[in-house]
């Protein structure tokens, strides 16, 4: 059992650190995406970059990433909240630190979603909304991703999910933030993030 646990965990963190965004960069617009746009390898800006259909097959590629770890673990593991939670963290840890671009990856919303599509359907619901009307409103996609990551764990907490899935969705939704502090300085500052990292007058990320 102990080898099963470990396997499937080193699965779990291997598959969710694949860079999808980065991968479909070099192959259909031959540019190293993290040169381009806030740098960042995420579908968020795959989407500013390449533009509306690469940026959606990130998305769903990495929801992906998040979702299918967790389906595995629920059918490996059936009723184990414990192992749907690690291998659902694992995925996302996998996403933002992927060993295969040096441990710098994406922000984790993609992915944050695919799992807790999995984990909590219904309180994603309201996180999907807050995420649509606060980036329709901003006009930016990291207000909405902010705003998701905030409702989560609140409409977790409210409709009574199991408490670690609740501690996960907090988790996650920490990570998440400060994952997004240049984009919150950039923001308060009227600036864009750059490749480089610095801010430059325009719209923010």
């Amino acid at each position: 059992m102990k080898a099963s646990i470990i396997a499937l965990a080193a699965t779990c963190y291997v598959s969710g650190g694949v860079p999808s965004g980065y991968l479909i960069a070099k192959r259909f617009g031959r540019i190293d995406i993290r040169e381009h746009g806030s740098g960042n390898p995420g579908a968020a800006n795959v989407y500013r970059v390449m533009g509306p259909a690469a940026g959606a097959a990130t998305l769903v590629i990495d929801a992906l990433k998040g979702f299918a770890p967790v389906l595995c673990a629920r059918l490996v593991f059936p009723k184990d909240y414990s192992m749907m939670v690690l291998c659902g963290a694992l995925a996302i840890v996998g996403h933002i630190f992927t060993v295969f671009l040096g441990f710098r990856g994406g922000k984790g919303v993609a992915t944050s979603a695919g799992v807790f599509a999995a984990l909590l359907p219904l309180p994603l619901i309201p996180a999907a909304a807050a995420f649509i009307i606060a980036a329709a409103a901003s006009g930016h996609i990291a207000v909405g991703s902010i705003a998701a990551s905030l409702a989560l764990p609140i409409s977790a907490g409210l409709l009574g999910s199991p408490k670690p899935l609740q501690a996960l969705a907090w988790a996650v939704s920490i990570l998440v933030l400060i994952r997004h502090i240049p984009n919150m300085r950039c923001l308060l500052k009227g600036e864009r993030l750059t490749a480089r990292g610095r801010g430059r007058p325009g719209t923010a990320p």
